[in-house]
């Protein structure tokens, strides 16, 4: 396993991954809910159910040797920090072990981007986790979900918390973001970012 090891004293887990959306079936199929999407088809491969724990959803799944922790946050996107750091106390990981999967609309639709801490690009789900951890050191793996194209007058907010258009091929864009998170617990973050971004 690449990156991702449990320390001697410390974690249960290798990895804990943190999809970030909002709660209600309204949103469920917003772009601003990618992460949310993700976390499902991970649980979904590796044969997870969902409980209700740290104001969220929790699953917990083998994924080879890793035990992985996949949790929704149901705090709404702007308090999603409580619901994590209450998670990662739980099961005492490291900041490092931490992934965050969210949307961006600073990448074009589908494109995806890993990478091991940075700035927050005015989301404020991370802003929250970042406050919540007292640490940007998190891994992120963002979304591209686009801005409103040409003559589309929404702002940027409503855009995010409307569905992907039919073009988008959302479902391939969530399949190819497990693949991600996966190839980052069989391979580590480097040969992920080579593959992926």
């Amino acid at each position: 396993m690449g990156l991702f090891r449990r320390g001697a004293a410390a974690s249960t887990l290798d990895l804990l991954v943190v999809g970030l959306g909002n709660p209600g079936r309204e949103h469920e199929r917003d772009r601003h809910n990618v992460g949310w999407m993700v976390v499902d088809e991970l649980a979904h491969r590796h044969g997870g159910s969902f409980r209700s724990k740290f104001s969220g959803r929790l699953a917990e799944v083998r994924v080879g040797d890793a035990k992985i922790a996949l949790l929704e946050p149901e705090t709404y996107m702007n308090d999603s920090g409580r619901s994590l750091a209450a998670a990662r106390r739980f099961f005492k990981v490291p900041v490092e072990q931490v992934v965050v999967v969210h949307d961006d609309v600073d990448l074009e639709v589908g494109r995806l981007q890993a990478r091991a801490g940075g700035g927050l690009a005015g989301h404020n789900g991370l802003r929250s986790i970042a406050g919540a951890l007292g640490s940007q050191d998190f891994v992120r793996l963002r979304i591209g979900v686009g801005r409103p194209g040409r003559g589309d007058r929404r702002p940027v907010a409503d855009y995010v918390l409307s569905p992907f258009a039919p073009e988008d091929d959302a479902g391939a864009i969530v399949t190819r973001a497990a693949d991600a998170i996966e190839s980052m617990l069989a391979e580590g973050l480097e040969p992920t970012q080579r593959a992926f971004n």
